[in-house]
């Protein structure tokens, strides 16, 4: 798995060639973007992924991983995958907007939150619905990362505790369906990527952040804010998918290779993502911030407002499609 690629002096590689004939000659390149930075737990989980992918693959896949955006933007994934620009990328689920509402399902205020759902999320029936939805868009699925079920409230000079506090602040969003709960409690959400967020903050173009609570560190967000709430809002997932074209001109020990090393992926990812969650409060503190977490009424107090408005965006924007994806969900046990 290279994460960095290099050019050597033309005797190296004419070396290179000899040594390995043609086993390099016949490997796939797999270029994968994502948009996390290096500390990210997740970034680290990717980076797993990939060596497992080349060992179990037994090099016939060449895996080169480019974080941090430095490949393709985090808006641009979908579609240069899609279009077969490079092969594989990584995407959190909100970032399909409205190509595909019904991703925003883990969004719901309050719902979706339960690890045991979630450690399950990727062999379960909602799971494959979504997966022939992302091939109707042009890409094929090859693993779930949790992400998150603990959100940081991100904020300078008081905190985002209760509805009211919300009312006119500038804040991250996520996209219009999932945004319809942060504005239904009077806040103006302007939907961007993590990446984006730091400096947004830091120019005052936006007043608040959301994001998962490892990222709040890992972004070092505590450096422009000074109050964070953390509550269980809602949860995330990064998403591994490649071309399908690409895909398909695999051998079955490839594509069984992505199959394996996705799995053994969610797994890591799920004990990654709550390992973080952990620390993260206790390292925000260190770093000054004043941390709040959300008691029960709090969070009652939240989803009464949030998710009656977020359910009216996702019943819109994904009808029958919606209703079906809700019930397998609620089949994961």
């Amino acid at each position: 798995m290279k994460k960095l690629l290099t050019l050597t002096a033309g005797m190296a590689v004419a070396a290179g060639f000899a040594a390995t004939g043609s086993t390099a000659m016949s490997a796939e390149k797999m270029r994968c973007s994502h948009q996390l930075p290096p500390p990210h737990h997740i970034a680290k989980v990717i980076d797993r992924w990939a060596a497992e992918v080349e060992s179990l693959s037994g090099g016939e896949i060449d895996v080169q991983v480019f974080g941090a955006n430095s490949l393709v933007g985090a808006k641009q994934n979908i579609v240069s995958v899609a279009k077969g620009n490079i092969e594989c990328a990584f995407s959190v689920n909100f970032q399909w907007g409205k190509t595909l509402p019904i991703m925003n399902v883990t969004l719901k205020p309050y719902a979706v939150t339960d690890l045991d759902v979630l450690a399950k999320w990727a062999d379960s029936d909602a799971a494959k619905f979504l997966e022939e939805k992302l091939l109707g868009k042009g890409v094929r699925n090859v693993n779930w990362l949790f992400t998150t079920r603990m959100t940081a409230l991100t904020s300078k000079g008081s905190g985002l505790i209760k509805p009211a506090d919300f009312n006119g602040v500038k804040i991250r969003g996520l996209n219009p369906v999932a945004d319809a709960g942060l504005v239904a409690m009077g806040a103006a959400p302007s939907a961007m990527s993590g990446s984006k967020v730091y400096q947004a903050l830091s120019t005052g173009v936006i007043d608040a952040g959301l994001t998962d609570i490892s990222a709040a560190y890992s972004r070092k967000y505590y450096e422009v804010q000074d109050h964070v709430t953390v509550t269980p809002l809602f949860s995330v997932f990064f998403h591994g998918y490649v071309n399908p074209a690409w895909y398909d001109k695999l051998s079955d020990k490839a594509k069984a290779a992505l199959a394996e090393a996705g799995k053994k992926a969610g797994a890591w990812a799920v004990e990654a993502s709550e390992s973080a969650s952990a620390k993260a409060p206790g390292q925000l503190k260190e770093k000054g911030m004043k941390v709040h977490v959300h008691s029960a009424a709090e969070m009652d107090a939240m989803k009464a407002v949030m998710a009656p408005a977020f359910d009216k965006s996702f019943g819109d924007s994904t009808g029958a499609d919606g209703v079906k994806l809700i019930e397998l969900v609620s089949q994961i046990k």
